[in-house]
């Protein structure tokens, strides 16, 4: 399992439009084959910041994520909104029992 933690510091004025860009990324990147969960995440101690946690069954459902069409989109617009360069943390992970 991958696990990536995509953090936006947003411009102020800017945030009205990247939560409605964001939307559509994460409506088809969870309908993608080997997507776990993808989830944007706003943080409560500092302003205009968010996270985008994701969760694929494996490198291979990363890599067609990347590639996809609607990703590149927004990748694309992506630098209009930011105040800061994207931080993008990768991590392995299984689950764990709870046995």
């Amino acid at each position: 399992m991958i696990i990536i933690h995509a953090g936006f510091q947003i411009k102020p004025d800017q945030e009205a439009a990247f939560l409605t860009e964001i939307r559509s990324l994460i409506q088809e990147s969870r309908s993608e084959s080997g997507n776990i969960s993808y989830d944007l995440m706003k943080d409560t101690e500092h302003d205009h910041a968010y996270t985008m946690v994701e969760v694929w069954k494996d490198a291979e459902a990363v890599g067609s994520h990347n590639a996809s069409d609607h990703f590149q989109a927004f990748v694309s617009k992506a630098p209009q909104y930011l105040s800061a360069p994207l931080s993008i943390k990768s991590f392995e992970g299984n689950e764990l029992s709870n046995e």
